[in-house]
């Protein structure tokens, strides 16, 4: 099976990093909001958006006139 080199790559480093803190997930999750800190100018915070209207939900509601004739 073909493999994708730098899907592997980013496997492999993505594997040395964890290994360093022996796959303890809150040790990982320290190191990096230590390196977070130490360069906020780095974090972006965007203001809130406001959420969009669903189209789903109004599609669902919406009857097309074309049914509505065809039931009269």
């Amino acid at each position: 099976m073909w493999q994708d080199p730098i899907v592997a790559e980013t496997r492999a480093l993505r594997d040395e990093y964890a290994r360093q803190f022996n796959y303890s997930i809150d040790d990982i999750f320290e190191d990096l909001m230590t390196k977070q800190a130490a360069h906020p100018e780095r974090v972006i915070s965007l203001p809130p958006r406001k959420p969009a209207a669903s189209t789903v939900a109004a599609q669902q509601t919406h009857k097309p006139d074309r049914l509505l004739a065809s039931r009269r």
